[in-house]
């Protein structure tokens, strides 16, 4: 089963090297593997609650996507998007608000700390609290459950906002659901075992804290400087050092294999002077930082290329966000007044349906969606969209014996002999009453 992973990142900042190895890293890592369809996005209008600088923001957008394009995220395979370039997430944010209680956005952590350091300050609790940042938790579970995510890596500061986008569904699928789940209800992956690198000063490494080392701003140069300017103890040359108390082994460790990391901990062990070190450590991160630091570069000065990126991953959001928003909209009654009938939709006024994309390579591709707008499958890519109508036809016209075919515990969907699509058997059942609706017609 291919599971729906979904991470967004707020455009207040340029990346640094603890958010490439805390975020960035491991969301490409997990984008890599077979089984998970991967939704990334900079979430822009998030950015607007923290930042009143619209160049800081526009600025941002620019180089976080150049760096985790740079960093390998192929964008062929995730959809990788602005959040502002789908104006289906705030219409949903919109619909989300109207089935989410007051007391559950009065119980939010950002909230409640606005408050709390207001009273201690001895003004009004809400001095200062705008409606973006009380209503931050709703755009956030619009942000998930647009796609209907399953996973949605976070950290331990975000589980409860995640707690509330699985609240908010439950309200919206109790309300309009008339006894099927709309949602699906996002599980939450605590990140526990990421890198949380050390600062140049050993707290975390966070721009709050101005103790950051960059990852592409600044060059080779700027790397080096920092690095130059890490805490250490003052034991020089010749004497031990105690590798479990510093923040140089930590760094080095992050970005080195095992072995290297123990060769580097007997050279601390051993006396090795800290300047030494340090050029190791730099060493080290420019020969990984370097080929990426080319290629973010070379992606800075074409933004038009970062630019058509983004819309190929907006059109692929797209194909899925605009037909769910509609039937979302049906489904609170905001239908089609030439084809409302005044009357609530029955089983039979919700079916399947195909729904063709041209894709970030070219090709053509469709997608069955179920009566309740869930996908039962994704075609393989045809050259010709020709070709790919002439196949959704087919498969409108065939009853669903001549079209399914399992194999080794799959399922096959195949048109002349060739397979159109793979998915597991449990399906089938969803599958061929889907299919059976088109002949019915």
């Amino acid at each position: 089963m291919t599971i729906r992973v979904l991470t967004g990142v707020t455009t207040t900042g340029i990346p640094h090297l603890g958010n490439y190895a805390g975020a960035i890293r491991p969301a490409i890592r997990t984008s890599q593997q077979s089984d998970v369809d991967a939704f990334f996005f900079m979430a822009d209008y998030h950015a607007l609650i923290k930042c009143d600088d619209p160049e800081r923001v526009a600025v941002s957008r620019r180089a976080i996507a150049a760096t985790w394009i740079a960093c390998g995220l192929d964008v062929n395979k995730v959809t990788f998007y602005r959040q502002s370039d789908i104006p289906e997430i705030p219409e949903l944010a919109w619909m989300l608000s109207c089935v989410t209680g007051k007391g559950l956005m009065n119980r939010a952590h950002a909230y409640k700390a606005s408050v709390d350091k207001n009273e201690q300050s001895g003004v009004e609790p809400d001095d200062g609290v705008t409606m973006g940042l009380f209503s931050y938790p709703v755009l956030m579970a619009a942000d998930i459950l647009m796609f209907n995510a399953h996973k949605v890596p976070v950290g331990r500061d975000q589980v409860q906002h995640l707690e509330m986008a699985r609240d908010i569904a439950k309200s919206f699928n109790h309300q309009y659901g008339r006894g099927r789940d709309i949602f699906v209800l996002p599980q939450v992956q605590v990140e526990e075992d990421v890198a949380l690198l050390p600062g140049l000063d050993g707290r975390k490494m966070s721009k709050s804290y101005d103790n950051t080392i960059p990852l592409f701003e600044g060059g080779q140069k700027a790397l080096k400087s920092a690095i130059a300017r890490i805490v250490t103890d003052s034991k020089g040359p010749g004497e031990a050092k105690n590798p479990d108390d510093s923040h140089l082994m930590a760094l080095y460790q992050a970005f080195s294999t095992r072995e290297q990391s123990q060769a580097f901990r007997q050279q601390l062990l051993d006396g090795l002077g800290w300047g030494e070190a340090k050029q190791a450590l730099y060493e080290q991160l420019e020969n990984l930082i370097a080929p990426m630091r080319e290629r973010y570069e070379s992606l800075m000065a074409r933004p038009q290329d970062i630019e058509e990126l983004l819309q190929v991953g907006a059109r692929k959001a797209r194909s899925y966000a605009t037909p769910f928003i509609h039937e979302l909209k049906a489904a609170v009654g905001l239908r089609d007044p030439l084809t409302a009938t005044g009357t609530a939709p029955d089983a039979k006024a919700r079916k399947a349906r195909f729904v063709n994309f041209r894709d970030s390579d070219g090709t053509f591709r469709f997608r069955l969606m179920d009566a309740d707008g869930q996908e039962l499958f994704l075609s393989c890519s045809y050259a010709d969209p020709k070709q790919a109508g002439a196949v959704i036809k087919a498969l409108q016209s065939a009853a669903p014996a001549e079209v399914l075919s399992e194999q080794d515990g799959r399922l096959f969907v195949l048109w002349q002999d060739q397979r159109v699509a793979e998915l597991d058997t449990s399906d089938r059942q969803a599958l061929e009453l889907a299919l059976a609706t088109f002949r019915d017609e």
